[in-house]
């Protein structure tokens, strides 16, 4: 597959596929016999356009697996920042041209002001009830991942007094002359998901305006990815990194001895990415397959062993699971974010640009 940062088409013609195709797909073991008719309106339509804030590295082992089970379909997967999915979809529905037939992404705010604002297509997927009641919301928008927000250091650069454990540590310690100009977090005015993160912080950590003050004395220096600041931190041009997302975190640390990771003691924020299908979707019956698909035992194993991007369900063993992050950090300890327009609250313009001003006063002063 050749993935490019704009548009990724999944053109998976190895000759395994080509031998797959032949054959007639097939209902899903436990699923009612009447759902070959949803395999056969998707064969018919023969193209699914997914707009995600997954990197194409992570998507495309459930691409592939999804067209083990579907070979006709032709995924279409466009890789976007969570600020560049959400202005796009929105700007290409409001000029009635070609679009997404699911949105996926980190930016779960973002994600529930569309589908709360009548760009979802209702759809109770048969895999509903084997997911969190707090990862649905109204049979239109469901979680599929669960991710940490998580602190991210340089093991070679910090001694071990050094690293924070808390969020209160983390305000105190980088205040200390070693990290001006070292410390790093999300752009939050264009990144969704660090905005999200961080009004989140508002609102569960108590001594807020101190991390504020604190990022501003340090002069943190912003990003529109985790990828940028892993690699910068990695390098020693930062020292260390906040609220960044724990999934691509961990999995890299792995194999970066560089790299350590530390998920929050007081409390540890949890995002799932949010999918829907677009209620204008030109290919509905390949986007309910595909959520079909994300929920389901199979697509969620493919999560947390080939995506690595924490599998929500509680049924799924392997490399990146809920369960194992919840033995990790505590249950008393993580925060998942719901499902829910709730999440959205900061995106209103009375609360979001004051927000925004208080950040770039006192955080964002360099």
């Amino acid at each position: 597959m050749n993935f490019t940062k704009t548009a990724v088409a999944t053109a998976i013609a190895a000759a395994a596929f080509a031998l797959a195709a032949q054959a007639q797909a097939q209902v899903p073991a436990g699923y009612p016999a009447n759902y070959q008719q949803l395999i056969d309106g998707a064969k018919k339509e023969g193209k699914l356009v997914i707009y995600g804030a997954t990197d194409s590295k992570a998507a495309a082992p459930l691409i592939k697996d999804f067209n083990v089970l579907y070979p006709n379909i032709t995924v279409e997967y466009n890789d976007m920042n969570s600020t560049e999915v959400y202005n796009r979809f929105i700007s290409e529905s409001a000029a009635g041209g070609d679009t997404a037939d699911v949105l996926w992404s980190s930016a779960m705010d973002l994600q529930m002001k569309l589908a709360a604002g009548g760009y979802a297509m209702p759809y109770k997927s048969i895999e509903a009830a084997r997911i969190p009641g707090w990862a649905v919301w109204k049979d239109m928008a469901y979680g599929t991942t669960f991710e940490p927000a998580a602190f991210v250091y340089n093991k070679r650069l910090l001694k071990p007094e050094e690293v924070p454990q808390t969020h209160a540590d983390f305000v105190r310690i980088i205040q200390q002359p070693k990290f001006l100009d070292k410390v790093t977090t999300y752009d939050i005015e264009k990144s969704g998901v660090g905005f999200m993160f961080m009004a989140q912080d508002e609102h569960d950590f108590p001594h807020y305006k101190q991390l504020e003050q604190a990022f501003g004395a340090a002069r943190v220096r912003v990003q529109s990815s985790t990828g940028t600041m892993l690699e910068r931190i990695s390098s020693g041009e930062n020292l260390i990194g906040y609220n960044m997302l724990g999934s691509y975190a961990l999995v890299r640390a792995k194999t970066d001895p560089s790299l350590g990771v530390v998920l929050p003691k007081d409390y540890t924020l949890i995002i799932s990415r949010v999918q829907f299908i677009n209620k204008s979707a030109k290919h509905p019956n390949a986007a309910k397959l595909w959520t079909d698909y994300m929920l389901s035992h199979r697509g969620q194993t493919v999560v947390a062993n080939g995506a690595k991007l924490f599998a929500i369900r509680t049924d799924v063993t392997g490399e990146t699971t809920s369960s194992d992050l919840i033995k990790l950090v505590g249950e008393k300890n993580v925060k998942p974010l719901p499902v829910s327009p709730a999440v959205a609250a900061y995106l209103d313009p009375t609360i979001r640009m004051p927000f925004l001003r208080e950040w770039k006063a006192t955080a964002g002063k360099k």
